[in-house]
């Protein structure tokens, strides 16, 4: 509501002294909100990411909210579920306001109502038909409130998942009981975007940078007094080229958004256009940055004089330019900023507008192409184009070029507080940097800093596969096992001589500092810092990227899929080869227990998995479970959760780039690596807790989730030793499980080495439940629901390829999946994934199918687990024998 919230000013402050002059009646508005949203007790204790992340029976239903308490929670499960349709959450008033006296299956067939024009036929999705609540929440009131009561590592989850929904992202947060603003910066360094980058000679090439680092030309919209004309609604028209209309900022057309703003006016937005390599659609070749400020500038001068400060031009929309208006912009006399006026005469006073605007001419070095005139009868298209040709002129001439960063020193210059400041993220900060600073070559800092990983680790790795193998075929060979174990205990005794190097002695430091922020401050900065060590080369895009392929001729334990990024994985590896090389001296009677050092490291690595920080299972070097590490780190799990120990674990498999790690992710709001070539090639587990109101019903504490990684890459049966490292490492992983999904892309058939798995564990009995998610890969269609297809797995649809891959077994002759006897067609579904974008990437947001099907998928998985359908749930003491077992 851009011409109609001057009422809400929070002062007519003109410095910034008088900006924290507020009236007593603004100071209890934020605490009125809070309460109305049911936050007020986490003004001060704040919301953590695990709170937000926890399974609750709200996981299994779809109903509206009933209360304006239930509104930040149905917010952050829509966006954990990157719903195009989050900001659309609000109150479903109901005649009875009782939702207790519904039926179960009623409260399941509810659904929150979706505010945008979807191409929805069915009633019970229009919203004229449902009742609105009496005062509905202001969607950036409602942003502003929750981020107001979250922890810095919940602010960036919710800047995050905004991002992947292509909303606008909070850059200034507003806070008028403290007096004071906050600069989001450690909000936004989990942002990374990928465009496309033409450079002035030469072929261009896909770019992938923090959205914290880049330097771009940025543009500033602001309101000044009243205007008639919407600048969110001029943004969306500006960012969205071509027909397809973007509402990355939220504004008055758009359901509630005419709902009074209480507390958001003094938000600062921002939103890139990414170049994506069609010059009918660009703007420029590099990204551009666009900020919108909320409310008015009188009332809100020190954000407005930061945008002045950053912005290569600034758009003011208004009606009136008033004689205090006036004086305010005549103080920003010798700004290298560029301002352009876009008026509404006919509902102002034209005259005095004419005359302020001569005096300004000079003063902000304008002319009159600077004044734009917009009126009812004005052509909207026309008019985007024109400000769209201004924005082009500007970002292709020599301009300022400012990135996040450069933004929030700007911030600190004018004592607004930035959020990266404080002492725990700072000393993180400098730990960080001290072990990034000696990595000059990611390749050499791994030959000679973590040496534990080199050729011992994969001679050690192969030794303890023949003799599981050999153990495994019953060979009678005492001595041949004895030999294999005295020469694994001589590997393990070459990797004991070594001690920690200089950078993982500082890592195990700052996983072990007694602060838990800091500890999380420490893990994000080591993950950014890795990340971005090296300049990343520019990528070819994935219509022309030629597909990874394995190297030719290599055994299938030694040969990568794709070069390996130095990660935080890395150094926990090596703190697992240390217990592991420990463990083996101490079980073969050379070192005394009671001289162990690194006895306490799984302990440590508990507490980042505990943290939400995924830990690997399976080594993406070697491909193969360092036991003793991984029990170490159950048996910790089991210490930890102490009562609350019962487990169902649930992993996903398939091969790389068909979605299964962003499938993860979008239903529980993991962290797993995405991207095919560029994330670790490990399988990962992840925890996820089971709120204890809940924990009775679905029959576990947690869920320990298992990403496979890149570890099934659909090796021929006839690849050989491949083919079995492959199959025996998905019976691992589906041997662990209760649920497993399988990710199939729509063209692809189900991987020999996962129908080679389904046959093992046929023979042992064990059948966790399965769901075999098909995932179109490549559709961008529309957004609205699509309708689930949910078929039995012994007739699969005929419009994807039939799991028609045939293995042998052991002389019993060619079989099929269909052949297994565990198919049982009222517990294995197959599903259809609508595909992830909604339009044309980079500025191609997620469909709304692919967030209702991943609801769908999630709903039913947790259904199973509470209707026992896997196998009884087991507690972490069996996982650790079974895991021994496999």
């Amino acid at each position: 509501m851009e011409g109609d919230d001057c009422e809400l000013q929070y002062g007519d402050g003109v410095n910034e002294a008088q900006d924290s002059d507020f009236p007593t009646v603004e100071r209890s508005r934020l605490q009125e909100m809070l309460s109305l949203l049911g936050l007020e007790t986490h003004q001060a204790q704040k919301l953590g990411l695990q709170d937000a992340l926890q399974i609750s029976s709200d996981s299994v239903r779809n109903w509206a909210p009933q209360a304006p308490r239930d509104l930040p929670w149905a917010f952050l499960r829509k966006l954990q579920a990157r719903s195009a349709e989050a900001r659309s959450t609000t109150v479903l008033a109901s005649p009875s306001d009782a939702r207790p006296a519904e039926k179960e299956s009623q409260m399941e067939e509810e659904v929150i109502y979706w505010d945008t024009a979807d191409d929805v036929s069915a009633d019970i999705y229009s919203f004229s038909e449902l009742p609105m609540p009496d005062t509905p929440v202001n969607p950036l009131d409602l942003l502003c409130a929750l981020l107001l009561a979250s922890d810095g590592f919940l602010q960036q989850e919710i800047v995050l998942r905004m991002s992947l929904c292509q909303f606008a992202l909070p850059l200034v947060l507003p806070d008028s009981e403290h007096h004071a603003h906050t600069f989001l910066l450690w909000a936004m360094r989990g942002v990374v975007r990928t465009w496309w980058a033409q450079p002035p000679r030469g072929a261009g090439s896909l770019r992938e940078d923090s959205v914290v680092l880049a330097r771009t030309p940025a543009f500033a919209f602001v309101r000044m007094e009243v205007s008639s004309n919407s600048k969110s609604q001029l943004l969306n028209a500006v960012l969205s080229p071509g027909h397809r209309q973007r509402d990355c900022f939220w504004h008055r057309d758009l359901s509630l958004g005419t709902s009074p703003r209480e507390i958001a006016d003094g938000l600062v937005e921002v939103s890139w256009l990414l170049p994506s390599g069609r010059e009918d659609l660009d703007l420029c070749p590099e990204p551009v940055a666009f900020l919108n400020l909320r409310g008015d500038i009188g009332s809100h001068w020190l954000q407005f004089k930061l945008l002045t400060e950053v912005s290569s031009a600034v758009f003011i929309l208004t009606d009136n330019i008033s004689k205090k208006e006036y004086k305010l912009l005549s103080s920003m006399k010798g700004s290298a900023t560029k301002y352009y006026f876009i008026l509404s005469p006919y509902r102002g006073k034209r005259n005095s507008n004419l005359r302020f605007l001569n005096r300004l001419t000079p003063v902000l070095r304008m002319d009159h192409s600077h004044v734009l005139v917009k009126v009812s009868s004005t052509d909207g298209a026309r008019f985007t184009r024109r400000v769209r040709a201004i924005v082009a002129s500007v970002a292709r001439s020599p301009c300022r070029r400012v990135s996040v960063e450069d933004m929030a020193q700007a911030a600190r210059r004018l004592g607004l507080k930035v959020d990266e400041d404080c002492e725990e993220c700072q000393r993180a900060k400098d730990r960080m940097e001290r072990i990034t600073r000696s990595i000059r070559d990611p390749d050499a800092y791994r030959r000679e800093e973590l040496r534990l990983q080199g050729e011992p680790w994969r001679k050690a790795a192969r030794v303890e596969k023949e003799l599981c193998q050999a153990q495994w075929a019953g060979d009678p060979s005492d001595k041949r096992r004895a030999e294999l174990r005295q020469r694994l205990l001589e590997l393990r005794t070459q990797q004991s001589v070594h001690d920690p190097a200089g950078g993982v002695q500082e890592f195990i430091a700052g996983i072990s500092c007694p602060s838990l922020g800091e500890r999380q401050y420490f893990l994000r900065w080591m993950e950014w810092g890795l990340a971005w060590v090296a300049q990343p080369r520019p990528r070819q895009p994935p219509e022309t990227a030629p597909a990874l392929r394995p190297k030719q001729g290599g055994a299938g334990d030694r040969e990568p899929l794709w070069p390996e990024p130095l990660g935080v994985e890395h150094f926990l590896r090596e703190m697992g080869q240390f217990y592991e090389a420990e463990s083996c001296l101490v079980e073969a009677g050379k070192l005394p227990t009671a001289q162990r050092r690194f006895a306490h490291f799984p302990g440590l690595a508990l507490e980042l998995l505990v943290r939400g920080l995924p830990l690997e299972l399976v080594d993406g070097s070697t491909r193969s479970t360092p036991l003793h590490w991984v029990t170490g780190l159950l048996k910790e799990l089991h210490t930890r959760l102490e009562r609350r120990s019962r487990l169902v674990v649930l992993s996903a498999l398939g091969v790389p780039g068909t979605g299964k790690s962003t499938l993860l992710n979008t239903m529980f709001g993991l962290r797993f690596a995405t991207g095919r070539g560029r994330g670790p090639r490990g399988a990962f587990m992840q925890l996820v807790t089971v709120a204890e109101s809940f924990s009775q019903d679905l029959g576990c504490d947690h869920i320990l989730v298992i990403d496979s990684g890149g570890l099934i890459a659909g090796a021929p049966a006839t690849a050989g030793e491949r083919f079995e490292l492959e199959a025996s490492l998905a019976t691992l992983i589906m041997g662990l499980s209760d649920v497993t999904v399988v990710s199939l892309a729509e063209t692809r058939d189900i991987p020999p080495a996962i129908l080679h798995a389904f046959l093992r564990l046929e023979k042992t009995g064990h059948t966790p439940n399965y769901q075999f998610v098909y995932q179109n890969l490549h559709d961008t269609s529309g957004p609205g629901p699509k309708p689930r297809e949910r078929r039995p797995l012994l007739e699969p649809p005929s419009d994807v390829s039939r799991a028609s891959a045939h293995v042998d077994t052991q002389g019993d002759g060619l079989r099929t999946l269909a052949d297994l006897a565990f198919c049982d067609p009222e517990k294995q579904h197959v599903w259809h994934v609508p595909g992830l974008w909604h339009g044309a990437p980079p500025m191609a947001a997620v469909s709304l199918g692919y967030s209702e099907a991943v609801f769908e998928l999630k709903r039913c998985l947790l259904e199973n687990i509470r209707n026992g359908l896997s196998d009884p749930h087991r507690n972490i003491q069996q996982l650790i024998e079974l895991v021994g077992l496999l």
